[in-house]
């Protein structure tokens, strides 16, 4: 077993479970820095709580529907938000204040992300469009790829040269920034809801409703591992920052850890009371964040080698 990840800490302090949300908790992200998470749910709002403490420190208002997700600028500087209501909104995290709408999508945004080193923000949405939009005055100035079904899931390589859009139909596209060239074609059997580079690029780790997570080599996407059980219905997923662990999301409400290098499931985490349906390492890659339909975000701190609490 990895060796900080002995133990995981079983009584949580209460502010580790920070509750506010009127509904599920569909995403979250933690700033560069590790300092501040982002949380969005289906109560129309996103959070920023400070992680020392827990505090609330902005409710970001102002969508119409779910806010599906969230997402960091490299710098820490912005906050975007993707929803329901087919807009990407950008906040200042430092005031909470909104900063620019983006519109253009048709349908619902599924995903948004940043680009590393680059001004440019990409969004995924229902309307089987993912769109790229420039930061410094929100213009729509292009989109990657065609698809046949709604883009449920996006990521980005560590580099920022490529993008993986993951689809309604199982399908799963890795894009060569710059170019709509599709540089490899993977399927699931049923609908891809999470997707996740490795910390290295070499990998990319996908979850399907096919009961799946499968792992392809990046090179040329080849199938390299499947992580199968089938009690389990992964819906997201997260490397940690060394590229060791794999999160996975699962509706039956729990948060699994699972050995990247051989698919060994190494912990079972159980709190949540209802579907989890998002996951992220903090930067330094001590603590995990969940997010589940129970309106919570759990904060799960992995050990050194000396306990704490």
């Amino acid at each position: 077993m990895v060796g900080w990840l002995r133990k995981l800490l079983g009584e949580r302090p209460p502010k580790d479970i920070l509750t506010g949300h009127a509904d599920g908790v569909q995403a979250v992200a933690f700033s560069p820095d590790g300092a501040l998470l982002a949380s969005g749910s289906r109560d129309q709002t996103a959070r920023l709580w400070r992680l020392a403490d827990g505090q609330l420190l902005h409710l970001l208002q102002g969508h119409r529907d779910w806010v599906k997700s969230v997402a960091f600028s490299p710098d820490g500087r912005w906050l975007a938000t993707g929803s329901g209501d087919k807009t990407v909104r950008l906040w200042e995290v430092t005031t909470g204040q909104l900063v620019r709408t983006l519109t253009g999508h048709t349908d619902w945004v599924n995903a948004v992300l940043f680009l590393p080193l680059s001004p440019f923000l990409i969004s995924a949405g229902a309307d089987r469009a993912v769109r790229i939009w420039r930061l410094s005055d929100g213009e729509q100035v292009g989109t990657i790829g065609r698809y046949r079904s709604p883009v449920m899931a996006l990521a980005c390589s560590p580099d920022g040269r490529l993008v993986a859009t993951a689809t309604y139909d199982g399908q799963v596209t890795l894009w060569r920034m710059g170019s709509q060239e599709a540089l490899a074609t993977m399927e699931h059997d049923d609908w891809v809801r999470g997707v996740a580079f490795s910390p290295d690029g070499q990998w990319l780790a996908t979850a399907s409703w096919d009961r799946t997570i499968k792992i392809w080599r990046v090179s040329d996407g080849t199938l390299h591992r499947t992580f199968r059980s089938q009690d389990n219905l992964p819906l997201h997923l997260a490397f940690s920052p060394d590229g060791n662990l794999l999160a996975s999301a699962n509706y039956d409400g729990t948060v699994r850890l699972w050995r990247f290098s051989d698919g060994t499931l190494l912990q079972l985490l159980q709190g949540h009371r209802e579907t989890v349906l998002c996951v992220a390492f903090s930067p330094d890659g001590k603590v995990l964040a969940s997010g589940s339909r129970d309106k919570t975000v759990r904060l799960w701190r992995l050990e050194g080698k000396e306990a704490k609490g």
